[in-house]
């Protein structure tokens, strides 16, 4: 029997809601333009089959479709192809209950939810440990939190969560789309 490969059906979602403040407090984070171009690229460049910006702001909503159409449908994509063919990836959904619906309306199979914090949590997998993991053949959604991250209440939602990404110091707050990126480098290679 085959071993089910993780790429052929692995899905990103950028939350900014509900993330936390430097505070730990609750709150919805604005959309930053560059985090969908560069998460898009590298999802591109990893093979990602979608990739979910998820906001509950309608305003935050209107403004990712725009860039999108820009760059898919406008002058953008004329402009460069490359661009176009990676922002062709985004689709916009008010929650991350939605995106995995999506999917599920897609693959007829529920999300196994992957979890990323800078944070260590109990549950937390390294990547060898979770390319080790039983996917039963169904899609994969890892979820990246903006602000100052995801929720614990959204990570002890999830069916697992990542280890942290650690550099040599005690510094650990990478932009999200870099983790992104560190992230599908590992996962892939």
């Amino acid at each position: 029997m085959l071993k089910y490969n993780l790429m052929d059906d692995l899905f990103i979602a950028l939350v900014h809601s509900p993330v936390v403040n430097r505070n730990g407090k609750e709150i919805g984070s604005a959309l930053t333009t560059i985090d969908l171009h560069d998460i898009a690229r590298a999802s591109m460049t990893f093979g990602v089959r979608g990739f979910y910006v998820v906001t509950p702001f309608k305003d935050q909503q209107i403004l990712s479709q725009r860039i999108i159409e820009h760059w898919t449908e406008g002058i953008g994509g004329d402009i460069n192809p490359g661009r176009k063919k990676a922002l062709g990836l985004i689709r916009v959904a008010s929650s991350f209950e939605q995106a995995c619906s999506d999917i599920y309306g897609k693959y007829d199979k529920k999300p196994v939810t992957i979890g990323t914090s800078a944070k260590e949590y109990k549950k937390s997998l390294s990547i060898a440990e979770f390319k080790k993991q039983p996917l039963w053949d169904r899609p994969c959604m890892i979820a990246f939190g903006t602000a100052w991250g995801l929720t614990e209440q959204f990570i002890e939602n999830c069916d697992m969560v990542l280890e942290p990404i650690k550099g040599l110091g005690e510094f650990n707050h990478l932009s999200v789309r870099s983790a992104v990126s560190i992230y599908l480098d590992r996962i892939c290679n």
